[in-house]
């Protein structure tokens, strides 16, 4: 039994070459899939994502079913992950070419056709990500882009905005210079 668990059945090289291969085949095909991304998935995407877990199991661990080929596949894919994230967040360029460039979707309160189009997204997503993001509807909405992670990034036009603390501020001072006008009576002549 500890001979099953511990004997790796493919050389660790191969592994290890099979591991990194299927990682950048799955950074490439989600890469080419567009940017929804984690953060938008819905049910069919999820759907995609189990299946292909189990489609691509086979291609890292071959035909190796040990415990020590399973944790040197799992250690392969985590010390990858680590090192591209790494290497991404020190190269703007790298970053580019891997995640892609924000997509524009909302301007001046309209939807842009081309750009949902382009990213497969339903004008009701757009429109239930500007009401996460304290928007009533896209008319609100002076930008809308979809950032490479898959984010939806909602500027609200300024009069929809909510108020912050300096508009509170400038409202109490214009309040009390209000208040010592009429304190001090009307001008006299």
């Amino acid at each position: 039994m500890w001979h099953d668990l511990s004997s790796v059945q493919i050389p660790i090289a191969e592994k290890i070459l099979r591991t990194v291969a299927v990682y950048v085949l799955i950074v490439v095909l989600f890469r080419l899939s567009g940017k929804r991304g984690l953060a938008n998935l819905n049910t069919f995407d999820f759907v995609v994502i189990f299946l292909l877990s189990n489609v691509v199991q086979n291609a890292v661990i071959g035909n190796d079913n040990s415990l020590l080929g399973g944790v040197i596949g799992a250690v392969t894919l985590v010390t990858v992950n680590a090192l591209l994230n790494r290497w991404l967040a020190r190269d703007r360029r790298a970053a580019r070419i891997v995640e892609g460039r924000p997509t524009t979707v909302i301007e001046d309160g309209r939807l842009i056709p081309a750009a949902l189009s382009h990213l497969a997204l339903r004008p009701s997503e757009v429109e239930h990500a500007v009401r996460l993001q304290n928007g009533d509807a896209v008319e609100d909405v002076a930008l809308g882009r979809l950032d490479p992670d898959g984010q939806l990034i909602v500027i609200l036009k300024h009069e929809r905005q909510s108020a912050t603390r300096a508009d509170i501020a400038r409202l109490e001072d214009r309040l009390a210079a209000i208040q010592l006008l009429l304190a001090a009576g009307p001008p006299r002549t």
